[in-house]
């Protein structure tokens, strides 16, 4: 297939276009290198790389890899504070995602990503995009995706564009998704200020595969072919890695043109065609065409496999005519993969796609020379080494502004606890999310045990013993007041939720997303979350197996909340032969006892009845006790296999009283209980506490359970009724569980005016 016509007289036709227009570029000098994001001393490197003045095409492959997006320049130095390893740990950081053992001989691979930049610009495509990134991250590995899950954070629902930016986001995650064939199983979704000029769009994928059957993008063997795959190149995307490197200003809109644009159907066939090609033994590598295109998929791949490589790129499937090299490599048009097949094996792939209905074509071949050879019509547009560019890349320990301490903060007083409570669910922030995720399919595939809306989404997996738990979550006003303290939170909740359900954790996955690293107030956040992050890993013992760094995510200066999104996977052993293994985070039954694990300490620092109600956002966090959180997960899923928990649900945004009304809502089954303390007590979010129903004849054996733990438990009352009422130290706090249950549902409508 010629690319820019089907036809000798439309591609030579188009070889001399791209000619004229290769003849009109820039000269390289040091101001353009400042246009393409690099710094003085970066473009010294580059220049010192190749003991010459760069091409204009080399510039640009250069800008692309020592992006923050790509290179980690200004992450890398505290990332390696992340435990990596484990025993179920299969692979590690470094490839396209993370894979763990699930037992059987089966693994899952797991990855988050981020698409936070394109999404505020064209939130439709952007977010779709971010969907069909994340899900070849996955699928390249040799894991068939089963499962995403998505992390969203907008800012105030009457900020400029908002409402367009909510709507076009769903519908882009939705569409893509459900269209592919994988469901959305959960996720989170949040709003607030910070996010007003930055929206955040991460992405999360899961998929499984035999063990014999991983795949790695490590380009080896000389003279293996090259083969490109799938959608033809346009000038979707260009820059897209760089633009994701940057921060907004009041030109970003002119970014527009480079968000890609996503066809979830070629999606699917080339899912299918590339797992089909894999299982034929002909596949060396395979790498997708994510961020840079073809030049990150080409130089990451040679560079795990400490090989090089050569690119005929008028060989390049075009869907416009006369793209220059510089373009070509940089484009991110999407549902495209580079392929290293063994010598021999050309036609064997070939058949497969073409069976599929996608395009295939010889582009070059593995070298052992260490460099990138790239012609364009037998003229070398590039000539670069490949290891210096991706593997000694900048690394920047930033300057830090270290924050004082918080004191805590008060306990505010609530004269009307039952109208706070009707405020809190019918805001956006802690309303029902049925509206987003209505719009995924989460059941497809007929592996959803527990889909959104609970604590973890849960799965069965066919043909193996154990099923997977997932959850995402992160509280970036926590981050703010304290990133520390919000680091270890984000973990400890995550590791929480899956206890919710019986899980035990066995791996992780983040997307980091801060402000401008330039920055020594968000460099402090950044090394600080990465810190409290990797505490809670130790001390919880789960590895972080893949992850993404998402930086400059500001407007005019104004930074978002530091956001290190968190999504965990989890296990439970016994879910594939006894399904009834998993509980609900909803009261079950009338006269099930109550049970509080974990000690209130009447904190406030960040909560959302100090952000919602009060209109502030000041003091100290709550503290994260994380032997606490152990003992917790611990005695929850003891409690899960020794039958005795029927229901679980972790208290958290909204303190005790939120908990407990979510508890009502599905079956519209009340509860009557009485807490200690006064009635800052209904709305504390203090860490380490889950509310847990229990039969009334295993309440003791319950309780007894827990203070072998040395988690305290103490009994606060029974399910029934259909009215929640809260009785405190001074008063009560009571309404009818239909009334609130309206006002949770319809929060997020309301506030978009639906």
């Amino acid at each position: 297939m010629s690319s820019g016509g089907d036809t000798a007289d439309g591609f030579a036709e188009n070889v001399a276009l791209t000619r004229r227009r290769i003849k009109m570029e820039p000269v390289v000098d040091l101001e353009l290198a400042l246009e393409h994001g690099l710094i003085d001393e970066e473009f010294d490197q580059l220049r010192s790389f190749l003991g010459r003045e760069p091409s204009y095409t080399e510039l640009g492959i250069t800008s692309a890899l020592f992006s923050e997006h790509c290179s980690y320049k200004s992450s890398k130095t505290w990332l390696r504070e992340f435990p990596t390893s484990g025993p179920r740990v299969v692979q590690g950081p470094g490839e396209n995602a993370g894979i763990v053992d699930i037992g059987d001989g089966w693994v899952a691979a797991f990855k988050m990503e981020s698409h936070n930049h394109p999404s505020y610009i064209a939130p439709y495509q952007g977010a779709a995009t971010g969907v069909g990134g994340i899900l070849r991250d996955v699928f390249t590995m040799g894991a068939r995706p089963i499962a995403c899950l998505d992390s969203l954070r907008f800012g105030e629902i009457d900020a400029p564009r908002m409402r367009h930016l909510v709507d076009g986001v769903v519908r882009g995650i939705g569409d893509y998704g459900n269209c592919v064939g994988i469901p959305t199983v959960g996720g989170e979704c949040g709003f607030h200020a910070s996010y007003n000029g930055n929206i955040l769009v991460n992405a999360f994928a899961l998929g499984v595969c035999r063990r014999e059957g991983i795949f790695r993008a490590e380009a080896s063997g000389v003279g293996n072919p090259i083969l490109y795959v799938g959608s033809r190149t346009g000038r979707d995307g260009i820059h897209g890695a760089t633009m994701a490197s940057e921060s907004f200003d009041e030109e970003s809109e002119a970014k527009r043109p480079t968000v890609q644009v996503g066809d979830p159907f070629t999606e699917k066939i080339l899912l299918e065609a590339c797992l089909e090609a894999m299982r034929t033994g002909v596949v060396v590598a395979i790498q997708d065409m994510g961020a840079a295109g073809l030049t990150s998929s080409c130089f990451e791949m040679a560079s795990r496999g400490d090989a090089g490589f050569e690119l005929d790129l008028e060989k390049v499937p075009l869907r416009e005519p006369a793209l220059t090299p510089y373009e070509m490599m940089l484009s991110e048009s999407q549902e495209r993969m580079v392929v290293v097949a063994s010598q021999g094996g050309e036609a064997t792939l070939e058949e497969i796609f073409k069976r599929w209905g996608l395009q295939v074509v010889p582009i070059g071949h593995v070298t052992a020379t260490g460099r990138a050879l790239l012609r364009y019509d037998g003229d070398v547009v590039a000539d670069m080494p490949v290891s210096p560019l991706v593997d000694e890349a900048p690394v920047y320990e930033r300057p830090v502004r270290e924050a004082g301490a918080q004191d805590p903060a008060a306990v505010p007083e609530c004269e009307d606890p039952t109208g706070a409570l009707r405020t809190l669910l019918g805001t956006p922030e802690l309303g029902s999310k049925e509206w987003i995720s209505d719009q995924y399919d989460s059941t497809v595939r007929s592996n959803t045990v527990v889909g959104p809306g609970g604590d973890a989404a849960v799965l069965r997996v066919k043909g193996v013993r154990a099923g997977l738990a997932l959850t995402s979550d992160v509280n970036p006003s926590y981050c703010a007041l304290d990133p520390r303290e919000g680091g270890r939170q984000a973990v400890a909740e995550a590791a929480r939720n899956l206890a919710c359900v019986g899980a035990l954790p066995i791996g992780l996955t983040d997307c980091l997303n801060f402000g401008n690293p330039e920055n020594p107030a968000v460099a402090f956040q950044l090394r600080e979350c990465i810190r409290g992050m990797a505490e809670a890993c130790q001390v919880l013992e789960v590895p972080v197996v893949s992850g993404n760094v998402s930086l400059y995510n500001e407007t005019d200066g104004d930074s978002i909340h530091p956001t290190p999104t968190v999504a965990m996977v989890g296990l439970i052993e016994e879910l594939g032969v006894n399904p009834g293994w998993c509980r609900e985070a909803s009261f079950v039954e009338s006269q099930d006892r109550l049970v509080l694990l974990g000690s209130d300490d009447l904190e406030y620092g960040g909560s959302s009845y100090q952000r919602l109600l009060l209109g502030a956002e000041s003091g100290r966090p709550p503290r994260v006790d994380l032997q606490a959180e152990r003992q917790l997960g611990d005695l929850l899923r003891a409690g899960f296999g020794s039958g005795l928990v029927k229901t679980a649900h972790d208290i958290s945004n909204g303190g005790l009283a939120v908990a407990l009304a979510e508890c009502t809502f599905a079956r519209s089954l009340g509860c009557s209980v009485r807490v200690q303390g006064g009635v800052g007590s209904l709305f504390s979010e203090s860490q380490a506490r889950v509310v847990v129903a229990v039969a009334a004849r295993y309440l003791d054996s319950f309780l007894e359970l827990a203070s072998r733990s040395t988690v305290d438990a103490r009994e606060i009352g029974e399910v029934g009724g259909d009215r929640l009422r809260i009785g405190f130290d001074g008063g009560e706090l009571d309404e009818q569980v239909d009334v609130l249950r309206e006002i949770w549902r319809t929060a997020l409508p309301k506030a978009l005016d639906l």
